[in-house]
């Protein structure tokens, strides 16, 4: 996909992910953005999230405490922390810029004061675009997932896009489907209202459980 003009805005962003693509960088400390729409798309059903027996025996019993958005910038610093990325100073600050409108936000998870993993993406319509997780901690980025997923589920969500599938989005219960039909589940779901803060209560780590087990 070509590379953008470095006159990038944050309203311009939001119209790319409206129209099906995503920004990427070559590495860190690249200035250019480039556009990817790839002929398979990764989704996460979020009727279909896989939660094994391990993981939710480590979400009822693990001292670590899910929160959402009370360090986005964390997050997304913890997702560029590692030796190759494609996340570069341009692309943080476009997505701090994001969070600050209200459309990017963070899943988090944390032992006691410490950030052990964590998700982020944008939320347009009905749709949430996951950008990119991390982990420190075994099982923390799925753990974020899982609640991620619980969130969208109770908030009006109908589409979470995870861009490409990995082995581990896969064992979570991703999948891939064709740009086509993609474009048809965004445009779709870019019609119907959500919002990600309007939950009716906390959400609970036996809740989560609870109604994963009811769903999947």
């Amino acid at each position: 996909m070509p590379k953008d003009d470095h006159t990038l805005t944050p309203n311009m962003l939001l119209r790319a992910y409206a129209a099906g693509v995503f920004p990427m960088s070559d590495h860190r400390d690249d200035p250019d953005i480039f556009w990817v729409d790839p002929d398979l798309r990764g989704i996460l059903p979020l009727d279909g999230f896989h939660m094994s027996r391990s993981l939710r025996r480590t979400i009822l019993n693990t001292s670590f405490e899910a929160r959402f958005n009370t360090d986005f910038g964390a997050v997304v610093s913890g997702c560029a922390d590692r030796p190759d990325t494609w996340i570069s100073q341009r692309i943080f600050d476009l997505y701090i810029a994001l969070f600050d409108m209200g459309f990017a936000h963070s899943q988090e998870i944390w032992d006691g004061q410490t950030l052990v993993g964590g998700v982020y993406g944008v939320g347009l319509g009905a749709a949430f675009f996951g950008e990119s997780m991390f982990s420190t901690r075994t099982d923390a980025s799925k753990m974020a997932l899982a609640f991620l997923v619980d969130r969208l589920n109770l908030t009006g969500f109908r589409l979470f896009d995870t861009q490409f599938l990995t082995p581990h989005l896969a064992s979570l219960g991703g999948r891939e489907i064709s740009r086509s039909d993609y474009h048809a589940m965004l445009e779709a779901a870019l019609r119907q209202p959500a919002d990600i803060m309007a939950l009716a209560a906390p959400q609970t780590a036996y809740d989560v459980v609870q109604r994963n087990t009811q769903t999947s």
